[in-house]
């Protein structure tokens, strides 16, 4: 196995980096409290993109630093037309420092065009999509003049297992016709966010990984309402937020099945692998922010004579965080490796233990960092309980821990002849 990063990658690597250490952290602080500001003010003004949003993305797009998600082998013309450095999509494994990097700030991944959903839904319409729902939908995600969200999530299942997603999608004529209800659809609250990938039942007498379906959905379509905005432990992550969205006798034209009816488990499949991978390298660099502030925290605050570094344990701590870093960076970077040489079904086990280790190594260092701040830790006067909130909302993201350590063991114990 091969981890070292391509020539081309090496070289985004270091441009990432500057971009965001002298375009993104100077304003970053800024833009959090004009977004507080508009919350306290009470007009809804906090769901609107700050103008310093659009300036940062246009320097990132002269740069070549736009939509570097784009898989190797699938960018097709977009990359070029796009702006990517290079003119060509990276692997996992090249994309993983960027991810990492991006995973530092809050608003980075928006400024490169990186950001979930909107990341797994362009691979959705790339991979799948036909080439009129690429024009309609795929070339303005690209292009940053739209925003997307995913609905799958639905409020009265159990929705660790997919196969329980109730809200129907089922063809009347020429038409899909879609009613239910789903929640924590990221991106709902943004202005621009005009297209929905929802997920629903269209034959629920087929096999179960067969019955549903991937459907366009306009946000502006009669019968689509946004009922609320919901907040993760009191953050509503403005100006994109989670909302809980009910379609009601919604009809869109039987072209808008992604792939065709009952693919919708076939197309999560290729949408959920490298996005997990993305998710686990940013959060990587959420631990990686945590634990400089940390230490800096520590190294400046005298407590009982000495700096916190050298009480308490906490040099012991900052030790073992830094090995969890490290070692979960080599484990997210196998797993990207092997989804570059074999695709999602050679890296099945791979994939699920990042997706319980990752967040769970953050979660101890945003800990520790939150316990040297002392009660500032939980306050939003620093980033650490905002990040510490992403963290925890990634174990149920994309399937909570349970779901993935099973995964896990049965993958294990398959090589022992034990059944299922």
């Amino acid at each position: 196995m091969d981890f070292a990063p391509s020539p081309r990658a090496a070289e985004l690597t270091g441009l990432v980096k500057d971009f965001i250490e002298t375009e993104v952290e100077p304003v970053e602080a800024d833009y959090h409290r004009e977004i507080k500001r508009r919350r306290e003010a009470g007009q809804g003004e906090q769901w609107q993109e700050l103008p310093v949003m659009a300036e940062l993305q246009a320097k990132a797009r002269e740069r070549g630093l736009w939509n570097l998600f784009l898989p190797a082998g699938h960018e097709g013309p977009y990359a070029e037309k796009y702006g990517t450095l290079g003119g060509a999509g990276l692997s996992n494994v090249d994309y993983a420092p960027l991810a990492e990097l991006m995973g530092r700030s809050f608003i980075a991944p928006y400024v490169f065009n990186c950001n979930a959903p909107d990341t797994g839904n362009m691979e959705v319409l790339l991979k799948y999509g036909d080439q009129a729902q690429k024009d309609r939908w795929l070339d303005p995600l690209l292009d940053g003049r739209i925003r997307s969200a995913f609905l799958m999530t639905e409020p009265g299942v159990a929705s660790s297992d997919a196969t329980n997603m109730e809200l129907s999608a089922v063809v009347d004529g020429d038409e899909i016709v879609l009613n239910g209800r789903k929640w924590f659809s990221t991106g709902v609250g943004h202005p621009d966010c005009e297209v929905f990938i929802v997920m629903g039942l269209t034959d629920p007498e087929a096999d179960r990984h067969h019955r549903h379906s991937m459907v366009l959905v306009p946000r502006d379509t009669p019968g689509v309402k946004v009922e609320r905005m919901l907040t993760t432990m009191g953050f509503f992550d403005e100006p994109h937020g989670h909302g809980e969205v009910s379609l009601t006798d919604v009809r869109v034209p039987i072209g808008n099945f992604v792939s065709g009816p009952g693919e919708a488990f076939a197309i999560a499949q290729g949408r959920l692998g490298p996005g997990r991978v993305h998710h686990c390298m940013r959060l990587i660099g959420l631990a990686e922010k945590a634990l400089e502030l940390a230490c800096q925290r520590g190294t400046d605050r005298v407590a009982f004579g000495k700096p916190l570094v050298n009480l308490g344990g906490n040099r012991e701590r900052i030790a073992q965080a830094r090995i969890a870093i490290e070692s979960t960076r080599l484990l997210v970077l196998n797993a990207a490796w092997k989804l570059d040489v074999g695709g999602p079904m050679n890296a099945i086990s791979e994939v699920s233990q990042i997706k319980v280790a990752a967040p769970r190594m953050a979660l101890d260092i945003i800990d520790f960092a939150m316990q040297i701040h002392g009660g500032g830790g939980l306050t939003d006067d620093f980033p650490l309980a905002a990040a510490w909130t992403g963290a925890r909302s990634l174990r149920f993201a994309d399937g909570p821990d349970e779901v993935h350590l099973g995964l896990v063991a049965r993958l294990e114990l398959m090589k022992y002849g034990a059944s299922r």
